[in-house]
């Protein structure tokens, strides 16, 4: 069973559990590790845990019948996602995978339904991260649909940093470009001149294995 601090290091929706309600939380939860470039989840497989980054990076996606892939989001430590499936008891709807070596918590459906039916603090988590979440799903169709390759990149990189989705997370974002590229939906070729764009704009400046966001607010409205 892991410890109650590294729960709340891991999970920042812990942070406003009772003693009562960490206790169970820290009982149900398991971790997972998995290699870059693996399927940690398949559309339609069965959705038994409720599941968060511990560290490491996947994306969120789906491919059509027609072979055509698309981006949902991003998915760094610190990011829980899947109440939705979980709460209607359905399979998944998209593919989650593994964009460098990734370490997952998971929390096991019977914890989860014990937490949304009798913690107050976790159910106030929950609303707001469902409308977080869906902001963020019908931002990426627009973007997808109406951007250029360098907006759909800032809009990429600017996703990372919602405080709710996201609330960990710093200035500095460890990432590389093939993996913003993936995010993107474009090559990684394409996301370094989209990059470069971007920094001589000053929204962001290039470090070697990551960017640190300047105009973080400029970015989030690149391209409007």
């Amino acid at each position: 069973m892991i410890a109650a601090d590294y729960l709340k290091r891991i999970a920042a929706w812990s942070r406003e559990l009772n003693e009562r309600e960490i206790e169970v939380a820290r009982a149900g939860i398991v971790e997972k590790s998995y290699r870059a470039n693996e399927h940690i989840f398949m559309r339609g497989d069965a959705f038994d845990y409720w599941t968060g980054i511990v560290t490491g990076l996947a994306r969120m996606s789906t491919v059509s019948s027609g072979g055509k892939a698309a981006t949902f989001a991003g998915l760094t430590a610190g990011a829980w996602f899947g109440e939705g499936s979980v709460l209607k008891s359905e399979p998944r709807r998209y593919d989650v995978v593994a964009l460098r070596d990734t370490r997952l918590a998971l929390m096991d459906r019977n914890t989860f339904f014990w937490m949304f039916e009798n913690s107050v603090a976790f159910n106030r988590f929950l609303v707001r991260q469902l409308n977080e979440r869906l902001g963020q799903f019908i931002g990426a169709v627009e973007h997808g649909r109406t951007l250029d390759a360098t907006s759909r990149v800032a809009r990429s990189i600017s996703s990372l940093f919602n405080p709710i989705l996201y609330p960990d997370m710093t200035r500095h974002l460890e990432i590389t470009q093939e993996e913003i590229g993936a995010l993107s939906g474009i090559s990684r070729q394409n996301a370094n001149q989209c990059l470069k764009r971007l920094e001589k704009e000053g929204l962001l400046r290039l470090e070697y294995g990551g960017v640190t966001i300047i105009e973080l607010e400029r970015l989030r409205h690149h391209g409007d």
